[in-house]
């Protein structure tokens, strides 16, 4: 970088400083959006002229397991897709019980019987009903012997849903 565009940059920063009475206010560069300046690029190759959409992650569970995950899509393919073949995906999230379920069992409580033990959850065949729920609509599968987990593939998209909820 040029020691004019340098001056520059540190001028608008200390605008923005200033202007926030002292408090520093965030600053959002082309750099911050690298991911998004890739895929971009990766759209231009493959002559998406419509865009796409790209989410990833790389992440570290409580009880340590670890998952690297992306997945993309053309716009044209979320846009003509039928929108409706998500309902079953998204009303399975739509449950505070099923929520805390889903953290529970990310977080390492995987047994029925551990869930179970865990105050707000409801009896023990609603937990049954729930967990039923989620592993139709593919948030879970059985691991054996009452035993459930988030299925790999499932973990980074879980919490990309749940980073779009946030306000």
């Amino acid at each position: 970088m040029e020691l004019t565009e340098r001056v520059a940059e540190l001028e608008r920063r200390m605008a923005a400083l200033e202007e926030a009475g002292g408090r520093a206010a965030p600053t959002v560069t082309r750099a911050d959006f690298w991911a998004l300046e890739a895929l971009k690029v990766k759209l231009r190759e493959d002559g998406a002229d419509d865009g796409g959409v790209l989410f990833t992650g790389a992440v570290r569970l409580p009880a340590g397991e670890r998952y690297e995950w992306q997945y993309g899509l053309p716009a044209e393919a979320l846009l003509d897709g039928e929108w409706a073949d998500a309902a079953d995906a998204f009303a399975a999230l739509g449950h505070p019980v099923r929520l805390r379920l889903l953290q529970e069992i990310i977080g390492g409580r995987r047994t029925a019987a551990e869930l179970a033990d865990l105050e707000g959850l409801g009896t023990t065949g609603q937990i049954y009903h729930h967990l039923r729920q989620l592993t139709a609509a593919g948030w879970l599968s059985a691991a054996g012997r009452g035993r459930y987990v988030v299925p790999g593939p499932r973990v980074v998209p879980l919490l990309v849903a749940l980073a779009t909820a946030r306000p």
